[in-house]
C-alpha cells in the first residue's frame, strides 16, 4: 500500500535520524534539555512551582514575562534564590504580547508600550541568566488585521530593540502562532521571512509550538527540520493541548526531528506548555488551579517525554 503523505515525511525524518545513529552515535549521547513554561500556573507561587519541577527532575524553567510595569513582575534576586534552592535554572522568558503591547499596532503609543515591555524583560532576563525571550510579532487574541502594513510595521518596531538583545546577550525567539489567535506569522516559513525583514543580528531565532504547528504546518517534523539551527525553544503539548500522552501527537517523530537538527545541545530547550483544550487559555494566567492537578500534569508529561525519548534512542 502506498504511504500517506505524512507517513512519507515520517520516513524521511526517521532515515535522517537512523543515519546519525549509525554513523555518528556520539551525537546522540546528550539528551534533550527539558524545561517548562510556568505562565499557565496562574497565581501559584514560584516556590511551589519550582519544587514541583525539581521533584520531577526538570531543571529548567521558562518564566512568565510578567513585567507589565515598573512595579510588577518577578524580582531577580528573589527569583534566583527560589530557583537556586530547587536546583532550577532559567531557560528563557515567555514574552506576552497583547493588544496593549502590540509590535504591529497602528498606534505608536501601543508600539512604544511593546518596546518598553521588551526592555524591562531584557533587563530581568539578563539578571537571571535567561538564554532567550519569546517574541510574538502581533498581539495574541487579535486574529483580524489592522491593515495591510502590520508585517512591515512590526518588523520595523522590533528592529529598534535589536541592539538591546545583543547588549544583553539574549536571543530573540520569534514564535509563529495559529491564525485563529494572531493576524501575522503563523508558520516557520513566516517566521524566517519576518526575521529576514527585521534584518538585525539580535533577531534571528525561532520559538516553535507544536500545538500551533499542528494547525498551520503540513508536517510538524518537517517544519522542525526547516527551522534547523534557528530553533532555540519548542513548546510542547499533546494534540488536545493537554499532558503529553493524553492525545494523538506523534512525539517520537518530533524527537527524531530534534535530534536530526542537533537540538540536544546547550541553549536549546523542549518546554512543555499544556494549557488545556479550548480556544482561550489566557484566563489561566491569573487563575487558581488545584496544585494536585498541576502535580499530575507535570509528572505525566515529564515521564511520558522521557520514556518516548529513551524508546526512540534505544530502538
Amino acid at each position: 500500500m502506498k504511504l500517506q503523505n505524512f507517513e512519507t515525511n515520517n520516513s524521511i525524518i526517521r532515515t535522517k535520524f537512523e543515519q546519525i545513529k549509525k554513523e555518528h552515535p556520539e551525537k546522540l549521547k546528550c539528551r534533550l534539555n527539558l524545561s517548562w513554561s510556568n505562565w499557565g500556573f496562574g497565581m501559584e507561587s514560584l516556590a511551589i512551582s519550582a519544587k514541583r519541577f525539581a521533584d520531577n527532575g526538570i531543571s529548567c524553567i521558562e518564566l512568565h514575562g510578567n513585567h507589565y510595569g515598573a512595579n510588577l513582575g518577578y524580582k531577580p534576586k528573589e527569583t534566583l534564590k527560589v530557583l537556586g534552592d530547587n536546583g532550577i535554572k532559567v531557560a528563557g522568558i515567555c514574552g506576552m504580547f497583547s493588544a496593549e503591547s502590540d509590535l504591529s499596532s497602528n498606534s505608536g503609543i501601543v508600539r512604544q508600550h511593546a518596546l518598553d515591555y521588551i526592555k524591562r524583560e531584557l533587563d530581568f532576563a539578563s539578571a537571571v541568566d535567561a538564554k532567550y525571550m519569546l517574541i510574538v510579532p502581533g498581539a495574541v487574541g487579535r486574529p483580524n488585521a489592522y491593515d495591510e502594513s502590520e508585517f512591515e510595521r512590526s518588523a520595523e518596531t522590533l528592529r529598534i530593540a535589536g541592539d538591546d538583545f545583543v547588549s544583553h546577550g539574549i536571543k530573540a525567539a520569534i514564535e509563529p502562532i495559529r491564525s485563529a489567535e494572531v493576524s501575522i506569522i503563523h508558520t516557520i516559513t513566516d517566521a524566517k521571512k519576518y526575521i529576514n525583514t527585521v534584518n538585525h543580528p539580535g533577531i534571528k531565532y525561532i520559538n516553535g509550538d507544536v500545538y500551533h504547528m499542528q494547525s498551520e504546518e503540513s508536517h510538524i517534523g518537517m517544519a522542525i527540520l526547516d527551522a534547523g539551527q534557528q530553533l532555540t525553544n519548542l513548546h510542547m503539548a499533546d494534540s488536545n493541548r493537554c499532558a503529553l500522552g493524553d492525545g494523538s501527537m506523534d512525539i517520537d517523530t518530533i524527537i527524531m526531528a530534534l535530534y536530526a537538527i542537533g537540538y540536544n545541545r546547550s541553549g536549546c530547550f523542549v518546554t512543555p506548555e499544556p494549557l488545556g483544550p479550548g480556544g482561550n487559555p489566557y484566563p489561566a494566567m491569573y487563575g487558581k488551579t488545584d496544585p494536585a492537578i498541576l502535580d499530575e500534569l507535570v509528572r505525566k508529561t515529564a515521564d511520558y517525554f522521557r520514556h518516548r525519548e529513551i524508546a526512540v534512542l534505544q530502538e
